[in-house]
């Protein structure tokens, strides 16, 4: 039993049941005992590999598409280069190498990251050091300029609440203690206003999941964009609507139990992109339609830019490039189940790989 997990049954023990957002809190972030506070999750030694672990190409095309809309919004100077959760600092290394021959755009960008991992930061730390990042603990503390914005495999890690229909009200999922251990029980029924819009299609049962954090984290994004001007790629897995239980655990690169080993696995669940859209929108920015990343990576140029990087390989080399290159794009792989959801101000042309019009509500 982790150090984490008697901490919790203590806690639990004493107040009574947590609800599934203060456990994963607890679980990802508590200052002794979080995934996040104690380790570097990433790579073959980690837990799990993103995107940017997987090849340059990534970086170097969001960077693009990034430098382009910078382009097409006439250039604006100084201005906020951003990464929430930014791991190691390899995206956006990779974002900076393959923008440098844009005039003025290294000149313009301020480097902001917003990151909770004090490990992670060590390590953004020696890769950008060239760059000067200034660092925050929340999206609340980005400088009121025009922001340009990345977030890869982020909003994922945010805590969730799940609620269970129960007729025409909800009984939200908790973690409890039975017989010593941490387990999942439901609290009474109650009417939620902020979920009446999903009775009408969620089963009597089904769980509908939300994000308290989300919602106002990325309404502080869209708020700079739609006053300042720039944009922002989010690219996540999940879906428009989110539905049903996605939470999972990884630890050591497999599925492990959400409550087997808290504090020592990464905790993360799917992206309801539509709620992020429409408090975006209530913000004042605007979004193009929630985008495949296999579709907008081609849309980029990513097979051209694969050709390219594969003359003179040969072997294991070779193959492991155009592995790389199937992962990022191919439907069965991360094609599919990771989506872009791209702002920008409303009245401006959406970052390149995205399309208009937006869908209605």
């Amino acid at each position: 039993m982790t150090a984490l997990a008697n901490l919790l049954r203590r806690r639990i023990a004493a107040n009574g049941p947590i609800t599934l957002a203060d456990y994963m809190r607890d679980c990802l972030l508590h200052p002794q005992h979080g995934y996040y506070a104690t380790r570097d999750p990433l790579g073959a030694a980690g837990d799990f590999t993103t995107a940017p672990e997987i090849s340059q190409m990534f970086g170097e095309l969001l960077g693009l598409a990034l430098a382009q809309t910078w382009l097409d919004q006439g250039t604006p100077t100084p201005f906020t280069l951003a990464e929430l959760g930014p791991g190691r600092g390899t995206l956006m290394a990779d974002v900076l190498r393959a923008t440098r021959a844009v005039p003025g755009f290294h000149e313009g960008a301020r480097l902001h990251l917003v990151e909770a991992s004090a490990p992670l930061r060590a390590r953004q730390a020696e890769t950008l050091a060239a760059y000067a990042p200034t660092w925050h603990d929340s999206v609340s503390t980005l400088p009121q300029a025009p922001l340009f914005l990345l977030a890869n495999e982020f909003f994922d890690a945010l805590p969730i609440r799940q609620f269970v229909r129960r007729g025409d009200g909800w009984a939200e999922r908790m973690v409890g203690l039975a017989e010593g251990a941490l387990t999942f029980g439901l609290s009474d029924p109650a009417p939620l206003a902020a979920l009446a819009h999903r009775l009408a299609d969620t089963a009597e049962g089904a769980i509908v999941e939300t994000c308290p954090e989300a919602g106002p984290m990325i309404a502080q994004v869209a708020a700079r964009i739609a006053r300042h001007g720039g944009a922002a790629l989010v690219i996540d897995y999940g879906d428009w609507r989110s539905n049903g239980d996605t939470l999972q655990a990884l630890r050591g690169h497999a599925f492990d139990l959400p409550l087997a080993h808290p504090g020592q696995a990464d905790l993360t669940a799917h992206v309801d992109f539509e709620a992020l859209a429409r408090s975006a929108v209530a913000a004042g920015a605007a979004h193009a339609p929630l985008t495949p990343q296999g579709a907008f990576l081609e849309r980029l140029g990513i097979t051209a830019r694969a050709q390219t990087l594969a003359h003179g390989l040969t072997g294991r080399a070779l193959g492991s490039h155009i592995a790389a290159h199937r992962r990022l794009t191919h439907p069965q792989e991360m094609g599919n189940l990771f989506k872009v959801l791209a702002l920008h101000p409303q009245g401006s042309a959406p970052p390149p790989g995205t399309e208009t019009p937006e869908p209605r509500y």
